[in-house]
């Protein structure tokens, strides 16, 4: 990374987007299709991990994997159109486009799904990478030069730490400003509205 150019990797769910309306409505779908209970006002609170890690509650050990692909198969009739942009979020982006940067999303979600809701709500990143969890992401980070990393949870701060990079936390997650900062993050924002003010000043001082 440059300071004229910064590449700037953004975490998915509760960063950029608020998927948690069209998750609720897949996992409620998916346990009508099992006939297994789900608590998916619960399942919403707990946004971050891989798919995998959240249906390990409901479902035996050996079904997780052809559960979480019925899942994932469902996904865009069910989770896409109710899944709203946060606030600030293709501010975020034109921001780094702004100063000459690159945008880079970073996720654990399912890539192909991942790219739905961006196309549905407009957000036009340069690349995405999806299946990354937490120190997963640095391998996305790295290989695309990433100095910044902005995410909602603890595991985004270990990914953005395991890329030596700049962890730019926002409190729109499950997790809290003091746990994200006790995690190691470098900056802490209530949100993205905050982030093109927080970039101007980055890029000035680094210039």
């Amino acid at each position: 990374m440059t300071s004229s150019a910064p590449i700037v990797g953004f975490d998915l769910d509760m960063t950029l987007i608020d998927s948690r309306p069209g998750i609720r409505a897949c996992y409620r779908e998916l346990s009508a299709r099992t006939g297994t209970y789900i608590d998916a006002d619960l399942a919403v609170t707990r946004l971050g991990p891989p798919l995998g890690e959240e249906l390990a509650h409901w479902f035996p050990a050996e079904r997780v994997d052809d559960v979480a692909e019925l899942y994932r198969s469902i996904y865009p009739e069910y989770a896409v159109a109710p899944t709203l942009a946060l606030a600030g979020a293709r501010e975020a982006i034109a921001a780094v486009r702004g100063v000459g940067g690159r945008a880079v999303v970073v996720t654990a979600k399912y890539e192909p799904n991942a790219r739905l809701h961006l196309s549905h709500l407009g957000i036009e990143p340069d690349e995405v990478v999806g299946g990354l969890w937490a120190e997963q992401k640095a391998e996305a980070l790295v290989a695309h030069g990433a100095g910044v990393y902005v995410g909602d949870h603890v595991g985004d701060v270990r990914g953005a730490r395991a890329a030596g990079a700049l962890s730019v936390a926002v409190a729109t997650g499950p997790c809290g400003v003091a746990e994200l900062r006790r995690a190691g993050a470098d900056v802490v924002l209530a949100d993205l509205t905050e982030f093109p003010g927080w970039l101007g000043e980055y890029v000035r001082v680094a210039a």
